[in-house]
């Protein structure tokens, strides 16, 4: 099963990938990186549900929203996230995690990998941190229009009825000027899993964000 998995996991790990194929993104401004906030933390924790699996380090969620009540502890928090950006280094500490596997349920068969979900359960910490860096980048990259005003999915203030109402107008438009319209719809298998890593910090790069915050990433994506 492990052997499964980290094939499935590490699929484009040695694989070659033309970069040239960014060239056509425009190059965004750089922006410098400020420091972070304790309100992004502070919001960040507010969207975590306390019955979440435990990670490594058994911290739930409920656990550490009480003790960033306490100023002091907050602060130390929020070094730690700054220094990690600044330093472009992700702890092995964070990255350490506990893998469960769950089966999908209704499958015929259960003899092959697919058949299963792997839950990766991180150090709560780390993934608060993830979270608040996560949210700092989505707010640069649609600020600077970076992501096309056609991508819905994994965007903030973006829904599945955003979707419908886009594809109604595409629909309603084409029947203005007498024509049908057809939607063609397919999903790229495993592409996650997939991305190259290079490419990945390539295109932070291109999104201008500061370079501390590329050589970060690089990091972060290796063990």
């Amino acid at each position: 099963m492990w052997n499964a998995l980290y094939n499935i996991f590490n699929t484009a790990l040695n694989r070659q990938v033309d970069l040239n194929v960014i060239n056509k993104i425009e190059n965004k401004p750089s922006q410098n990186w400020s420091p972070f906030s304790k309100s992004e933390f502070r919001l960040a924790i507010s969207k975590c549900s306390d019955s979440l699996a435990l990670g490594p380090d058994k911290l739930t969620w409920h656990h550490l929203k009480f003790i960033i009540k306490d100023d002091s502890c907050l602060t130390n928090i929020v070094n730690i996230a700054d220094a990690c950006i600044n330093l472009g280094h992700w702890p092995e500490y964070f990255k350490i995690s506990s893998t469960i596997i769950i089966p999908k349920p209704n499958k015929p068969l259960y003899n092959q990998p697919k058949a299963f979900r792997p839950i990766v359960l991180l150090n709560t910490i780390g993934k608060l941190i993830e979270k608040v860096v996560a949210d700092r980048l989505q707010f640069t990259v649609v600020s600077n229009n970076f992501i096309h005003p056609s991508q819905l999915g994994g965007l903030k203030f973006k829904s599945t009825t955003d979707m419908g109402i886009t594809l109604t107008h595409i629909v309603q438009s084409g029947w203005t000027k007498g024509k049908s319209t057809s939607s063609l719809v397919f999903n790229i298998s495993q592409f996650f899993l997939s991305s190259n890593h290079n490419l990945l910090v390539l295109i932070l790069r291109k999104a201008g964000f500061d370079p501390k915050v590329s050589t970060f990433f690089a990091n972060y994506l290796v063990k």
